[in-house]
């Protein structure tokens, strides 16, 4: 990327796009555009096509969307699905119209069909039922996907896509309602030390795996494909190996200094057995992950700490 070129970075106050701006600013790109929600709804196809036609940016980062875990999921499906894909839509079209350079559309591992063989390569996108508990969710990333890839056939657009698998780290989502597991588990185990409970009781069943990856190493990942992939199509972001949620129930205990025990509902639904990423793609062009999950893990419970948990 041109260092002196603007770069829009939608969605800059998620923790995603937190990670990106940090990136690119440390990388020397000091020409970034970037709009809140309250000055700039996504949603609104107008408001987004004057933005464009006013800063015109070179490259743009699709960080934005509206997420959440199980819980939000399944209680506002038409709300993620609706939102979604007017972001995508909107920011999409509008890098088509004012002929952006490159954009990267950023997904989720959620894409993928509930059963589909593991670990999960690209060729296995629609493949098979989706999970129904983030299908709403998996509907709209796969149509940022498809969009992306219908305006590089029709017209040349250097549109790419990432899929991360799960992410966490500093500026996470902690908000026990809304949030995913490895923000959620960071919480429940910082407050029980702090009131001295015996117990914190988990959804589910404690065996499903998950794979989980620092979002500083997302950004890494941004910004390498940025300058190194211009392919059709989506790849892969992840680390490669996952555990159960129990054993990442059992890493955070034991980051955080909570030697309580986890009592599993398993009454609740436990979401997709197994999302485990293939990265060889990406592994192939040369970009591997960095930040270790225990690492990782401390790193974010120490900006829990600072900025939310404090005893």
């Amino acid at each position: 990327m041109n260092q002196a070129a603007p770069i829009y970075v939608a969605g800059h106050q998620g923790m995603v796009g937190r990670a990106l701006v940090q990136a690119l600013t440390v990388r020397g790109h000091a020409n970034l555009v970037v709009r809140s929600r309250a000055e700039l709804d996504l949603r609104d196809q107008t408001a987004v096509r004057r933005f464009f036609a006013a800063e015109r940016p070179a490259y743009v980062f699709l960080a934005a969307a509206r997420v959440g875990g199980i819980l939000a999921n399944s209680r506002e499906p038409a709300s993620f699905l609706a939102d979604n894909l007017a972001i995508a839509l909107n920011v999409i079209q509008a890098a088509h119209e004012f002929q952006v350079d490159k954009l990267l559309n950023l997904g989720s591992s959620c894409i993928y069909p509930r059963l589909a063989p593991q670990p999960l390569r690209e060729e296995y996108l629609l493949s098979g039922p989706l999970e129904p508990t983030n299908e709403a969710y998996a509907i709209a990333k796969i149509a940022a996907i498809k969009l992306c890839d219908g305006y590089r056939r029709q017209s040349g657009a250097n549109f790419i896509s990432l899929m991360p698998t799960n992410l966490y780290g500093p500026h996470d989502n902690f908000d026990l309602e809304t949030s995913h597991v490895l923000p959620a588990l960071i919480r429940r185990c910082h407050e029980a030390k702090v009131r001295g409970a015996r117990s914190v009781t988990l959804w589910g069943s404690g065996t499903p795996r998950r794979e989980f990856l620092h979002v500083d190493d997302l950004a890494g990942a941004c910004c390498f494909a940025m300058d190194r992939y211009d392919g059709e199509g989506f790849l892969n972001v992840g680390t490669g190996v996952d555990l159960t949620i129990r054993e990442a129930a059992a890493l955070v205990a034991e980051v955080v200094g909570y030697d309580g025990e986890f009592v599993f509902d398993a009454s609740k639904p436990d979401g997709t057995p197994r999302k485990l990423l293939d990265v060889s793609r990406l592994g192939a062009l040369g970009w591997r992950s960095s930040i270790g999950l225990r690492e990782g893990i401390v790193d974010t419970y120490r900006w829990y700490r600072e900025h939310l948990g404090n005893d």
